[in-house]
């Protein structure tokens, strides 16, 4: 299967800068993936869609602000990092820049010395293990120094940073937002509640693989990310009552779609587990668990576009995002949404 049969063209001004001012006001175009059906509503409508008896998975993870800037303590260069994976309690996995500069034994100081982190090893991938040193807590001194991790297709950063969280986010540990979530409002979850749509949440960590492009011509030769996932008893038990009720398990997202279908059994199962996911999901994949879809409008060419067209259609996919360029849709991590059923 070739990289290049998943690609279309995207005028640069639709990809959105900013969230908008009200979450769920945003676009929502709804499509039936056996006929390919669109119907053009916004992301408050999707209600109408979900029944009693049906299963909303969403991913509870919580973006931390992992990128720091700082300087070189030798020389005063300019240096930028940006946490990966906590390995340690103060050592993390990290992308920093500019990698030919910062090798081992290198040490960064941020706000002025409130931190200091050492570079102490270089891994297969030419990421850097970083050991920080700091007074009081990481996580506020953090969120003191960092800036939300925003994708190299958004030029500026938020005044807001809790507008790349979900209003459901709980858990540290994403380098950058499940962003399909980004459109629910705590209001809008109570109203599907008490339409007897069950909420369960599921949490996987997400890397920047998700950003990285598909650079190789076949899609079958690309290398997969891992990120970590846990699926708890209680919310395990939700999705299988779900299921055996014979209702849908919708998911927020390609994260909470590549969760369960990391963890479902070959009948559709699923077990309360934990550990690191590979999944590639690209037409030809068959669906254990899920029944439906909540994303965003993702880049040409990428892994989850390709995920997508494994559950609509190729075809219907890219008629669905032609459709969308037509109207003016906002693209991306703070675009509009799309609801495959």
């Amino acid at each position: 299967m070739n990289t290049k049969d998943f690609w279309f063209d995207l005028p640069e001004e639709l990809i959105a800068q900013d969230p908008l001012e009200e979450r769920s006001s945003s676009r929502l175009l709804v499509m039936d993936r056996e006929s390919g059906g669109i119907r053009h509503r916004h992301f408050y409508d999707i209600p109408e869609y979900l029944r009693a008896g049906d299963c909303l998975v969403i991913n509870d993870t919580k973006v931390i602000p992992a990128r720091l800037h700082g300087v070189k303590a030798e020389t005063g260069a300019h240096a930028e990092i940006l946490l990966l994976k906590r390995r340690t309690k103060d050592e993390w996995e990290c992308l920093v820049k500019p990698g030919k500069k910062l090798r081992n034994g290198a040490c960064i100081v941020f706000g002025e010395g409130l931190l200091m982190g050492e570079i102490v090893d270089t891994i297969d991938d030419g990421n850097r293990i970083i050991r920080f040193r700091y007074e009081g807590i990481f996580e506020e001194v953090l969120d003191r120094l960092g800036e939300m991790p925003l994708p190299p297709y958004i030029h500026r950063q938020l005044s807001d940073k809790t507008r790349y969280n979900t209003v459901y986010a709980e858990h540290d540990g994403s380098a950058a937002a499940p962003t399909a979530g980004l459109h629910w409002t705590k209001e809008l979850l109570e109203k599907v509640r008490e339409k007897g749509v069950e909420i369960a949440h599921v949490t996987l960590h997400v890397g920047l693989g998700t950003f990285r492009p598909v650079k190789s011509d076949t899609v079958e030769a690309h290398h997969m990310h891992s990120e970590f996932f846990i699926i708890d008893e209680e919310n395990a038990a939700k999705m299988n009552a779900c299921r055996a009720g014979g209702g849908r398990l919708i998911c927020t997202g390609t994260t909470s779609c590549r969760t369960i279908e990391s963890a479902a059994l070959p009948d559709g199962t699923i077990p309360a587990k934990s550990g690191w996911t590979q999944i590639f999901i690209y037409p030809g994949y068959r669906f254990k668990a899920m029944d439906g879809l909540i994303t965003n409008f993702h880049l040409p060419e990428s892994t989850l576009i390709m995920l997508v067209s494994a559950f609509a259609g190729r075809e219907h996919v890219l008629n669905a995002y032609r459709a969308a360029v037509q109207e003016h849709y906002r693209f991306f991590s703070f675009g509009d949404a799309c609801l495959f059923l």
